[in-house]
């Protein structure tokens, strides 16, 4: 009974450090007093604990809790340019998109100036129907990698929910507590996760969803998506309108053709383009080859490869839209490196067009 009382105090005393809605707090407290009556009935453990759990989630979602936005253009396009090769016509729209952004809170700023009267700084203040940007384009063209560059330049936290083979809409939703395995819906775990009420959220794949459940998940992203719904979102765990207005959503997809019209509606599509030989070669060398060998305990000095490898590298299995595939050859060559040096067979390695066989499988 010792730990049931030490986790009642705890999250009373977190409670009174939050602030939460009226009703809320007038729920948890009579939440804590059926809590009291029944702590000492041994057939009543299991309903405890679904009372506890559910009032730790009350406690710990971001009710008020949000980052400061700090949108810097030059430093966002430095950053893009850094962290992504080529696809300049793409980097162009999401600077255009932060740009707006950063206009609207400026914006947002002077009103509440001129509304308050007050000459303080309001900081994290956004326009409410900002566009929703959504990415299209092939497995591996970097479109989760761009969403978090977003998250980035707006000094956000950045939040990432799978749409793929999602087969309920109640997994996005919450279930109801009268279900004794209810959970609460992805949509809120990730807030609780981000600490803050505005993160950068990523539907990723949302057009890979099951497809009986397409119609509902559709419907539950309309509600998301629209800024006249998500002020009230309502979890059915939850039980209680949370407001995601303050939320920076961005969608993925492969393609347009399963995502319903009302979703198309609502977001700004942004075609993400394949990538030509030469620039997965200039990817494949500058960026993805430094990290593999940081990320398998080797050094440069450990492995080369010759410039008129690279060719043979890129297309080992066909044609490939992103980078995926050269990812995976040279995590391959890393890895055999890497055992060669562990056997004591050598420290440095090149590879060249007569020795590649012995490193990639495909030849």
């Amino acid at each position: 009974m010792s730990s049931l009382s030490d986790r009642v105090s705890l999250l009373r005393r977190t409670l009174q450090g939050i602030q939460i809605p009226p009703e809320l707090s007038m729920r948890m407290s009579g939440y804590f007093e059926e809590i009291e009556r029944l702590q000492n009935d041994i057939a009543a453990q299991v309903h405890i604990e679904q009372l506890l759990d559910y009032i730790d989630w009350i406690v710990n979602l971001p009710w008020n809790a949000k980052s400061v936005d700090a949108i810097d253009i030059a430093k966002a396009t430095e950053m893009l340019n850094k962290n992504h090769y080529g696809m300049q016509s793409v980097k162009d729209k999401i600077i255009e998109y932060l740009a707006v952004l950063k206009l609207q809170q400026e914006k947002g700023i002077e009103e509440k100036e001129l509304k308050n009267g007050d000459t303080g700084m309001v900081h994290g203040m956004l326009a409410r129907r900002a566009p929703i940007l959504c990415l299209i384009g092939l497995v591996g063209t970097g479109k989760t990698t761009l969403a978090k560059s977003v998250a980035e330049a707006m000094g956000r936290k950045f939040i990432r929910i799978p749409f793929g083979g999602l087969s309920d809409s109640l997994d996005l939703r919450g279930q109801s507590r009268v279900r004794p395995d209810a959970e609460i819906g992805l949509i809120l775990k990730g807030l609780r996760y981000a600490g803050t009420r505005n993160p950068v959220m990523l539907l990723d794949e949302v057009d890979r969803v099951a497809e009986h459940a397409r119609g509902d998940i559709m419907g539950v992203l309309v509600e998301l998506l629209d800024p006249e719904q998500n002020k009230a979102f309502t979890d059915h765990y939850l039980d209680y309108p949370f407001d995601l207005s303050d939320v920076l959503f961005i969608a993925t997809a492969n393609n347009t053709t399963n995502i319903s019209t009302a979703v198309l509606d609502r977001l700004e599509v942004i075609q993400m383009p394949s990538y030509s030989d030469q620039e997965k070669i200039t990817i494949a060398r500058e960026y993805v080859l430094p990290e593999l060998l940081r990320s398998s305990g080797l050094t440069k000095e450990n492995l080369t490869i010759d410039d008129a490898v690279w060719p043979k590298l890129v297309r080992p299995l066909g044609y490939d839209a992103g980078i995926r595939s050269i990812e995976r050859t040279i995590n391959g060559v890393c890895r055999k490196v890497a055992r060669a040096i562990v056997e004591g067979k050598g420290k440095t390695y090149h590879i060249t067009e007569e020795n590649v066989k012995e490193y990639v499988e495909t030849y």
